[in-house]
């Protein structure tokens, strides 16, 4: 007789459905898994014998065969480990065959029997509540599963004597509920930064249209500190956008004790990164930086160390927002949808442009650096601001500045304008201007004859592509938005111009 668990496979944040077959038959003693599983899974009968000897069942001096179907998917990962023990449970007679039909399982056990956390635990229970069934998961994940729905059956033994027990009724497992990470502490506000003021009215622009920033300044200007700052005035996660967030955690092993955190994410990778770390890859095509900072901030400080093609990398992107990772055997996609804020100093050595400075290679100091940045790169920035050292005035000077807690308030009235603009024309899943496309945008941000007649000069003078041109639309449309204006302006269009003209080799490389 043939026993069946259900586990699943993982092609990017989709759990695929595995049917894990286990025969005990007659014939010399063995213990062998089919089905395409990688060196992990392989492993998984000496971790299943180990924790059934631990758990006081002993495997049967038979031909043991563990089949993972459909054969040729790759199965990858240590959570085949439990259905695998499982399966082996049900041949044996150790646990009733009913007892797991219709679960979902996933859980890689340890040598004493214990089962421990495994990645991807939310995408598994949002898959066994599509499939109408249940899931068994390790006790640390069952807070993450939880998640799912209110009306899926969540187990979440700490070990297999204890689920062994619950099958029984002499132990009952509770359901796990669902849980939050403690935040760690206030956000950095943006009151702690002196002076600056251009640079802060552009931050909250960025914020209230999820729009893309580069700030280019001398070291020590404030660039860093305004971009640790985004995301105290960025409105909370919707509840749809906790869960995609949050599937991408728990695919990467990032959701700490099951539990989830409501804070946008903000990725700083450092310019060393390659582009697998920053796109995704490697052999099991694992989510990079742009994925897990899904519906959140994608800070890239000192922009020109990046390698070209690792920044390059990010384009498709920006665009789509998705990633698509192909390989030979396999494609992945993951949700990509950034905010890419970018600081870079102007020159190599940092002070170009400064007064009292001049650099030692000329002007071949700030035109080669800056020619790292390809033009089309630069081309999906919204924004570009320049951002000059800060004077001893500004520091002397008592702060007056305003709290992170009231530039939110705007941000947030006007994110919820485009919120309700977006769904009243049938376009829900648009939650920011930045996330709309052409035809949307042209419908939504025509401007008024003034300033038809100004962007219609400027894209001549500025050599505008298409692409440009809509996204000052954008950024326009954003503008009056923050104003509280129904139609957008020439004011408008002509503040949306400003953030695009930047100086020098920068300029010419867009």
């Amino acid at each position: 007789m043939v026993a069946r668990v259900t586990t699943v496979a993982f092609q990017g944040i989709e759990a695929i459905p595995v049917d894990v077959q286990v025969l005990i038959a007659p014939g010399k003693a063995g213990f062998n898994i089919v089905g395409l599983p990688d060196k992990a899974v392989a492993e998984s009968r000496e971790r299943v014998h180990a924790a059934l000897h631990a758990s006081g069942l002993a495997l049967p001096p038979k031909r043991i065969t563990v089949n993972l179907a459909p054969a040729d998917l790759p199965k990858e990962g240590s959570h085949y480990d439990l259905p695998i023990a499982l399966g082996v449970m049900a041949a044996m007679g150790a646990v009733a065959g009913d007892a797991v039909a219709g679960q979902v399982v996933l859980g890689e056990l340890g040598l004493d029997g214990r089962i421990t956390a495994v990645a991807g635990v939310l995408p598994a229970a949002i898959a066994a509540n599509a499939l109408g069934g249940g899931l068994i998961c390790p006790g640390p994940s069952g807070p993450e599963a939880a998640w799912a729905g209110e009306d899926l059956d969540v187990v979440a033994p700490d070990s297999l004597i204890a689920l062994a027990n619950h099958f029984r009724g002499t132990q009952v497992l509770s359901r796990p509920a669902p849980a939050l990470k403690a935040n760690s502490g206030a956000l950095p506000d943006l009151r702690e930064i002196r002076g600056q003021e251009s640079a802060k009215r552009a931050l909250e622009i960025a914020a209230a249209g999820g729009h893309n920033m580069l700030m280019v300044g001398p070291p020590g200007a404030g660039k860093s500190m305004l971009a640790s700052r985004l995301p105290s005035i960025l409105p909370p996660l919707s509840p749809r956008e906790l869960l995609e967030v949050s599937m991408i955690a728990s695919i990467a092993g990032e959701l700490a004790d099951g539990r989830l955190s409501d804070r946008r994410p903000f990725r700083a990778p450092h310019h060393s990164a390659s582009m697998a770390a920053m796109v995704g890859g490697g052999t099991r095509a694992r989510p990079g930086e742009v994925s897990l900072a899904h519906q959140g901030v994608l800070f890239l400080d000192e922009l020109p160390e990046f390698h070209p093609a690792v920044l390059d990398s990010l384009r498709q992107p920006l665009e789509a927002g998705e990633t698509i990772i192909a390989r030979a055997n396999h494609r992945v996609t993951y949700p990509s949808r950034i905010q890419l804020i970018a600081a870079m100093n102007p020159c190599r050595c940092g002070m170009a442009g400064e007064p009292g400075h001049s650099c030692r290679r000329g002007p071949r100091c700030a035109s080669d650096y800056q020619a790292r940045l390809s033009g089309p790169l630069l081309d999906r920035i919204d924004i570009r601001i320049e951002v000059p050292a800060v004077t001893a005035a500004d520091l002397i000077r008592p702060s007056d500045a305003e709290t992170s807690a009231e530039v939110a308030e705007r941000v947030a009235a006007a994110r919820q304008v485009q919120v309700e603009r977006y769904r009243s024309l049938g376009a829900p899943h648009l939650r920011c201007n930045a996330q709309a496309g052409a035809d949307m945008i042209e419908a939504v941000a025509a401007p008024d004859q003034a300033g038809a007649r100004l962007l219609h000069d400027a894209a001549e003078a500025m050599n505008l592509s298409a692409r440009g041109f809509h996204r000052v639309l954008k950024l326009a449309r954003t503008l009056a938005d923050l104003d509280g204006a129904a139609s957008v302006g020439r004011i408008h269009i002509a503040e949306a111009l400003s953030y695009r003209a930047v100086s020098g080799s920068l300029a010419a490389a867009a």
